[in-house]
């Protein structure tokens, strides 16, 4: 569609500034909180990782004012030290959400930096709930005008839109006013980067670190009067004219109507979001049909452009690499129920039965797919052969469903970290969070003994 005369920046400001709790349904909230709670298990079940233990060690050595919590660890630095660890570590393990229109993972850029700032400012569940469902909306506005080009053009936008999620959830937080949240988008946006050569490397994970951190820092400095571009998103040499992109009236006309976050597909396997639909197909085959693994001769992939350039490993030594590797994420799901953490280790990455079954797997780009969808195309050794299609963004539960299986992940993954006590508590605390009055009581309680 042809780039319309709307200011968007200013129109994202109005939304911002001007939208109360009371404008947001409550069955909105209700998705929030399932939100929070799976954000919160994939942070607790990341805390160890080596990136993690190196960004505590810089932000050690940075020195600073002890103001928000380390989750796991319960020490304290500087809310946007806290926004770019507690970032980083919630999606080391790419096991975070995903939203199609934010073309990323939103909730690890956007719960960070409001979790700190609300520890520190002693806000209020529900305004920390609100600031989030307000920052997924201007993020995924700004990514749904954006579009698949801006993914395609190397940009990761989990990086790039989180940067605009982030400075807008803590510009609703600290209550900035129009001016002030245009300003907040504005010096968000011009520090919005990230490369998805980085797929792969501890940078990935940076880039959601980042990205809370640098919104943070962009809604305190525009709480102070500190400007940016007030047209950053549609400005000429703005986002969209450097990162591909234009302003969709249809898109716009969303705002205040529609929240997105029904839309938000948690993940159920540990690996790069475009590994799941052929995951999902290859075990709908696989069940189906009763085979098993030395029945296989071939197994044939079928994915779009899109999804091979995210998921682009075609081999992998490393668990991380592992993440983004098609081939190993089918071998792995055909031969082991468990796709789960302890299948992204080094060792199981190197285990010689998958390392073969591997080479049964070919991978295709296919112009059938725009997104994530992918088909699997199974030859037995008998001659027979079976074919399915998954569309994992399209196959979303609904919301008790969500409820049900996000416990469930949230109790797998916090556990061994925090214990079932303590896990059950926060559980439970969380399912009605909007009725706490500081957030900074909730973070104290969610620390290991």
């Amino acid at each position: 569609m042809p780039e319309k005369s709307i200011e968007l920046t200013k129109t994202l400001a109005h939304f911002i500034a001007k939208t109360e709790k009371l404008d947001i349904p409550s069955h909105v909230f209700d998705h929030a909180k399932v939100a929070f709670k799976d954000w919160l298990g994939v942070t607790f079940a990341g805390k160890n990782d080596p990136l993690v233990e190196k960004l505590i060690k810089f932000a050690d050595l940075m020195g600073g004012n002890k103001q928000a919590t380390l989750l796991g660890y319960g020490i304290k630095k500087t809310a946007c030290q806290t926004a770019l660890i507690n970032g980083a570590a919630s999606h080391v393990l790419d096991y975070d959400d995903t939203l199609e229109n934010f073309l990323g993972h939103p909730s690890v850029t956007i719960f960070p930096s409001i979790l700190a700032l609300s520890e520190w400012m002693e806000k209020s569940g529900s305004d920390f709930l609100a600031a989030y469902i307000i920052g997924l909306k201007v993020g995924a506005v700004i990514g749904a005008c954006a579009g698949i080009e801006h993914y395609m053009s190397g940009c990761h936008p989990t990086s790039t839109l989180g940067h605009f999620a982030s400075a807008a959830a803590c510009a609703k937080l600290l209550g900035l006013d129009e001016k002030q949240s245009a300003n907040a988008l504005g010096i968000a946006g011009t520090q919005a980067s990230g490369l998805k050569i980085s797929f792969g490397t501890m940078s990935k994970a940076l880039h959601a670190g980042k990205a809370s951190q640098s919104g943070l820092m962009a809604a305190l400095l525009a709480n102070d009067g500190f400007t940016g571009a007030e047209d950053v998103v549609e400005g000429n040499h703005g986002f969209f004219k450097v990162f591909q992109g234009s302003v969709n009236e249809d898109v716009v006309n969303t705002i205040g109507k529609t929240w997105e976050i029904e839309n938000l597909a948690q993940k159920y396997h540990a690996s790069c979001h475009a590994t799941h639909s052929p995951i999902e197909a290859a075990r709908f085959i696989v069940h189906q049909e009763g085979l098993k693994p030395k029945d296989i001769k071939a197994i044939r992939i079928f994915s779009s452009e899109l999804a091979l350039s995210a998921a682009s490993k075609m081999g992998a030594n490393t668990g991380l690499e592992g993440k983004f590797c098609i081939p190993y994420c089918v071998a792995n799901a055909v031969l082991n129920e468990n796709t789960g953490m302890q299948a992204f280790t080094d060792e199981r990455i190197n285990d010689p039965e998958l390392k073969a079954f591997m080479k049964k797997i070919t991978v295709n780009t296919t112009q059938d797919f725009q997104a994530l969808q992918a088909r699997v195309e199974i030859e037995t050794k008998s001659g027979r052969a079976y074919n399915a299609v998954s569309d994992i963004l399209k196959v979303i539960p609904e919301l008790q469903e969500k409820k049900s299986k996000i416990s469930a992940k949230f109790k797998d993954l916090c556990s061994p970290v925090l214990g079932n006590q303590t896990t059950d508590a926060m559980d439970t605390a969380v399912d009605s969070l909007e009725t706490i009055d500081n957030m900074k009581t909730f973070v104290e309680s969610a620390q290991k003994g």
